[in-house]
C-alpha cells in the first residue's frame, strides 16, 4: 500500500474529502500533533479517502507536516458520497488490524490535538466501542440534528447523544467489524452519502456490546451552511436513513421508555460558536411553495386537520410549532415503510422542516446559546412524552 510502511496500525485517523484543499492540511497537521502527544507508544497513520477532488486536495494532504507519521491518500470507489469515503477507510482500517479509527471532517478549522485523545482515548483505555462528538455549536448550526436527529434518536433508543450526526467520531474494533460486515448491497442507499453518520451512531446504540461515550471537543468551526439554501439534499439522505432504521429496530424502540445520557469523556471545553446567519424569508417561501404543490398527497399521509394547518401558510408566514412538527414526523416516519412512497414522503417533509427551523429561529432570535439549547431540549422532551402516540401511529399503519 503506497504511503503506508507497515502492515498494521493501532490508530487510523480517517479524513473523507471532496475539494477541501484549503483546510485538509491543517486537519492533518493537528491530527499528527495529537497522535504524537497522546499516543506516542502506538503505531498510527492518517489516511484521506477522496471523492475525486479537482482542486488539489491530495497535494495539500501530502504537503502537511505529519511529524513522521505515515500518510495515504486514495480515491474511493462506489456511490459518490461521504459514506462511501468512510466505508473505504473502515475497510482499510480493518485490514490493518486497527484498534481505533478516528474520523475527522476535512473542513474543520477548530480541530485541536486533544480531539484525537478525546475521540480515541475511550477506545484505547476504556474499551469503548464508539465515541460521538460533543460540541459547542451556534444555535442555528446543526438544524437537522436539533430538529429531528437528536430528539428523535434519544426518544427512540433511550440514549441521549447530543450530536448523532456530528461528523467526527471514534470507532472501536467491535464496531469497525460490524460496519465492514455489511453486505455490499446494503451500501446502495443513502448511507453511502450523508446518511452515514446517523447510520453509524444508531447502529452503535443498538448493536454495540461495549460502551458508548461522547467526547467533549469544545467549539466546532467548519464550513457552516444555511439550512434553507444548502441542506436540502443532506436532510433527505440523513432523515431517510433515520426512518429506514426505525423500521429495522422497531422491536427495540417500542420497548424503550425514557432515556439516559451517554457519558461525556473529558472536561468541558469553553469556546465561542461561529456566528451563522439564517435567511428566514427564504425558508418560509420554500415551505410555502413546497406545501402548496403537495396538498393532496399531504392529506392522504398526514390527514385533513394537519393539511388544513399547512395550507394556511403564506410566503411571509410559514412557521411550524413543536407539537405539529412532532406529529408530522411520526406520521411520515410510519408511512416511510411503504418503499414506493419514500421519495415523495421526504419531499413533503422538507418544506415542513424549513417551517420548523423558521419557527425556532423566530423564537430564539434574542436568546443566547444556553437559552436556545433549552428550547431544543424542550423539543426532545416533547418527543419523549408523546412516544406512545408514535407507537399508536405505527400500529395503525401496520394493520
Amino acid at each position: 500500500m503506497s504511503g503506508l510502511k507497515h502492515d498494521s496500525y493501532d490508530i487510523v485517523v480517517g479524513i473523507p474529502s471532496f475539494n477541501n484543499r484549503s483546510t485538509i492540511k491543517h486537519v492533518v497537521e493537528v491530527s499528527s500533533r495529537g497522535l504524537k502527544e497522546y499516543f506516542p507508544e502506538l503505531k498510527s497513520c492518517i489516511v484521506n479517502s477522496d471523492g475525486g477532488s479537482g482542486d488539489g486536495t491530495e497535494g495539500s494532504f501530502y504537503s502537511a507536516n505529519s511529524m513522521g507519521l505515515d500518510l495515504l491518500s486514495f480515491k474511493y470507489t462506489g456511490i459518490s458520497g461521504k459514506g462511501s469515503a468512510m466505508r473505504s477507510i473502515l475497510e482499510l482500517a480493518s485490514r490493518l488490524g486497527a484498534k481505533a479509527v478516528v474520523f475527522l471532517d476535512s473542513d474543520l478549522r477548530s480541530v485541536e490535538p486533544f480531539w484525537i485523545e478525546r475521540l480515541a482515548g475511550p477506545i484505547i483505555n476504556l474499551d469503548a466501542s464508539y465515541v460521538a462528538p460533543y460540541y459547542i455549536r451556534h444555535k442555528y448550526d446543526g438544524t437537522i440534528t436539533n430538529s429531528i436527529c437528536y430528539p428523535l434518536t434519544t426518544s427512540l433508543y433511550g440514549r441521549k447523544v447530543r450530536q448523532p450526526i456530528g461528523g467526527d467520531f471514534g470507532v472501536g474494533r467491535e464496531m469497525i467489524d460490524y460496519y465492514v460486515s455489511m453486505p455490499v448491497e446494503a451500501w446502495n442507499c443513502d448511507i453511502s452519502r450523508f446518511g452515514i453518520d446517523i447510520w453509524m451512531t444508531t447502529s452503535a446504540i443498538n448493536e454495540a456490546r461495549g460502551k458508548i461515550y461522547q467526547a467533549a471537543l469544545g467549539s466546532k468551526i467548519h464550513d457552516v451552511k444555511d439550512p434553507g439554501k444548502q441542506l436540502g439534499n443532506m436532510f433527505r439522505e440523513v432523515v431517510g436513513t433515520l426512518f429506514a432504521l426505525m423500521e429495522k429496530y422497531r422491536e427495540k424502540w417500542e420497548a424503550i421508555a425514557g432515556y439516559e445520557t451517554v457519558p461525556v469523556y473529558g472536561e468541558a471545553v469553553g469556546g465561542e460558536a461561529e456566528p451563522l446567519q439564517v435567511d428566514m424569508d427564504n425558508m418560509m417561501s420554500k415551505c410555502y411553495e413546497g406545501i402548496r404543490t403537495r396538498l393532496d398527497f399531504s392529506e392522504s399521509v398526514l390527514g385533513g386537520e394537519i393539511t388544513q394547518k399547512l395550507s394556511t401558510f403564506s410566503k411571509e408566514n410559514a412557521i411550524v410549532a413543536d407539537d405539529l412538527w412532532v406529529e408530522v414526523v411520526y406520521k411520515i416516519s410510519s408511512a416511510y415503510r411503504k418503499r414506493e412512497l419514500r421519495s415523495r414522503l421526504i419531499e413533503l417533509l422538507v418544506p415542513v422542516y424549513f417551517a420548523r427551523v423558521a419557527g425556532f429561529v423566530a423564537r430564539t432570535l434574542e436568546m443566547n446559546q444556553e437559552e436556545a439549547e433549552r428550547e431544543t431540549d424542550r423539543l426532545l422532551e416533547r418527543f419523549v412524552d408523546t412516544k406512545e402516540e408514535l407507537r399508536k401511529v405505527w400500529e395503525k399503519n401496520t394493520q
